[in-house]
């Protein structure tokens, strides 16, 4: 009789061999796109043990843990030149002690911690540990008032906080039952982080969490209403973000670099997880005020080989001297927004590499991109990653096609799609409705599977019988020297129903007056279609969420009383005033 070979495969081995496959085939998207399966993650599983802990050279024997693993995980340099760095190795251990000293003070499974943390280490142990307890992490930026902080505590049904000792006082008086975990200073009524680092480590950590338990809850936000309550699962973000990982090109051994603030999600992709699903140096750079020179020399000195920015700080870079392409730098990145293709184009000449653009949310994993070694197309974001079922959903018909809502297909079970929204079954059937996760965002597709963002559903508008696509008209007005920042909305009218009126923010040196207003108005005129040129002009501070993104349905708010006093607004500029 022929013995039968069992061959048993763990989560986190599974894991690894999807993340093998992304990595081997990175540069080539058909095949990844043919080849690429999403590892399947069942029963129990938890990342920052079951993955972080394993890559940070994990040993268990009958006394005790110890990690061997001593390439640097976490690179911080500050504006002062002082650094701090992290093995693997050191980073599982010390999160293994703030573990157990969680432990002690009362951290649970399925209990809400808060943290409310800058760019420094604290952030990392403390995100590993909440997780190995089965916990879930709430990222809170350092920039919320006491108001936000408030919402955050009693929407977010938080039990812990952990908070730097100059935050500690926004957290003054709020109803809730919560304690107040302290990183520096000593403050009445707080427990004292620092005392997890004279705790004896109870490693290893093996909390039984299955894959649909919650892990990360993130707040939106909230450009158009309050914000939502993102819930994400052990393995949403976790898994998901091996589309992250494959978008940025990120490889083992890399130094990735992105500028972004932790509190939001892209954080969470790009300083968390897609690095180290990678086994790859998270590196972060920490300024108070942006410094082109000195960030171009940081990307030098470290050796970094991907490297994310928002379009700000592209923008910002390329008015430097940007120099030679530093040596080890591979691949370039945009997000928040889409580039202009002139930065793009600037950027080319000087480094011979190509800043590629993407698509996600908050309650997603990236989505579409422009992948590592693909042709890119100006104004394309990209392609659907692999794995990622996207379709593009006629609003009014619910038919796929080459023209519509940006949507996933739930039939595919995406894995990197968020639980769901916290204590908003309304919310959740709308956005889960017909057999798709919508998205709310809109776009086209090319022949070549290429799709461009269009804009948000509730922000495309009709002007005339043409559709508007305030996105299209922005990404113009931005080439022009005198724009740093623009918002198109609506502004009601009697004949047209609404004609384009963009808020503009200007750049140093140009004066809001009428000279400056008819330079756009000739600019939007020589560069769009006529019938979606801009009309009005107002040069105005743009309302912002406290993460940056602009709040639009202000402005449209605006516009609408305006119109409904039947008042003029006498600080614009009319297109038919100064052009004719």
């Amino acid at each position: 009789m022929t013995p039968i070979l069992l061959i048993v495969t763990t989560n986190a081995e599974k894991y690894r061999a999807a993340r093998d496959q992304l990595v081997n085939v990175l540069t080539d998207y058909d095949k990844a796109v043919a080849k690429f399966e999403w590892p399947k993650v069942t029963g129990t599983f938890n990342w920052a043990t079951d993955w972080f802990d394993v890559i940070a050279g994990q040993h268990c024997s009958a006394d005790n843990v110890e990690y061997r693993n001593q390439r640097t995980a976490l690179w911080i340099v500050e504006e002062d030149g002082t650094e701090t760095k992290a093995s693997f190795a050191e980073l599982a251990h010390r999160s293994d002690q703030v573990a157990t000293w969680l432990r002690r003070v009362g951290v649970r499974r399925g209990d809400r911690v808060i943290l409310m943390l800058g760019n420094q280490i604290e952030l990392w142990e403390a995100m590993l540990a909440v997780a190995k307890l089965g916990a879930v992490i709430m990222p809170t930026t350092c920039a919320l008032g006491p108001d936000d902080v408030a919402d955050r505590i009693r929407r977010g049904r938080a039990r812990f906080v952990i908070a730097n000792a100059a935050d500690a006082a926004k957290f003054d008086g709020l109803a809730g039952s919560f304690i107040g975990i302290v990183v520096g200073a000593p403050v009445p009524g707080w427990q004292s982080y620092a005392d997890a680092a004279a705790t004896e480590p109870a490693g290893p950590f093996v909390p039984d969490t299955r894959t649909s338990d919650p892990l990360l809850i993130y707040f939106t936000s909230g450009t158009t209403s309050k914000p939502k309550l993102v819930e994400h699962s052990q393995i949403s973000y976790p898994v998901g973000h091996l589309s992250t990982m494959a978008w940025i090109g990120v490889r083992p051994g890399d130094v990735h670099l992105a500028i972004s603030s932790p509190g939001w999600a892209k954080h969470a992709w790009s300083c968390f997880f897609a690095p180290w699903i990678a086994e790859a140096t998270i590196f972060v750079y920490n300024y108070a005020r942006f410094d082109a020179a000195a960030l171009l020399h940081q990307l030098r000195r470290a050796g970094v080989s991907t490297f994310c920015a928002p379009p700000t700080v592209w923008r910002m870079l390329i008015q430097a001297d940007l120099g030679e392409r530093p040596a080890q730098l591979r691949e370039i990145l945009g997000a928040g927004e889409p580039l202009n293709p002139d930065v793009i184009a600037q950027v080319e000449r000087a480094w011979g590499l190509t800043i590629r653009d993407g698509f996600g949310q908050t309650e997603t994993t990236l989505q579409v991109g422009n992948t590592p070694g693909q042709p890119v197309k100006p104004g394309s974001m990209g392609r659907p990653m692999p794995g990622v079922p996207v379709v593009l959903v006629d609003p009014l018909t619910g038919v796929p096609g080459d023209e519509g809502e940006i949507c996933l297909d739930l039939s595919a079970a995406p894995p990197n799609l968020m639980s769901g929204y916290v204590d908003d079954g309304k919310r959740n059937a709308m956005v889960m409705r017909d057999g798709y996760y919508h998205t709310g965002d809109v776009a086209t597709r090319d022949a070549d599977g290429y799709i461009t963002y269009v804009g948000r559903t509730d922000d495309v508008f009709k002007s005339s019988d043409y559709k508007v696509s305030p996105f299209e008209l922005e990404s113009v007005l931005i080439e022009h020297p005198a724009v740093v920042e623009a918002a198109v909305v609506p502004q009601p009218d009697d004949t047209r129903l609404a004609v384009p009126k963009a808020y503009v923010a200007l750049a140093d040196g140009w004066a809001a007056d009428e000279q400056t207003a008819r330079s756009i108005f000739e600019y939007s005129r020589a560069h769009l279609a006529p019938y979606l040129k801009v009309r009005r002009i107002e040069f105005h501070e743009l309302p912002k969420t406290i993460s940056g993104k602009i709040r639009r349905v202000d402005l449209r708010r605006r516009e609408e009383d305006a119109h409904a006093s039947g008042a003029a607004i006498p600080t614009e500029y009319r297109y038919e005033d100064l052009i004719g």
